[in-house]
């Protein structure tokens, strides 16, 4: 199911290693001031809408698999 998602993503050496689905793009920029303050120094934060391929997981919650 393709969706339009605010998504934190984070990108280590320029390529994006984890992206994850937020509920708004407050909830994107405070989850973004706290991963910053506890991460290592090569690891970039960013908080995007997009457009997202989405993939169901085990327990019902969303992912996703592949932004547009």
């Amino acid at each position: 199911m393709t969706e339009l998602v605010v998504a934190l993503l984070m990108i280590i050496n320029g390529e994006i290693k984890e992206a994850r689905i937020q509920q708004s793009m407050s909830d994107c920029l405070k989850g973004k001031r706290v991963a910053k303050r506890e991460s290592k120094s090569h690891i970039k934060y960013q908080c995007i809408k997009s457009m997202a391929e989405l993939e169901t997981n085990i327990d019902g919650s969303l992912s996703i698999k592949k932004l547009i």
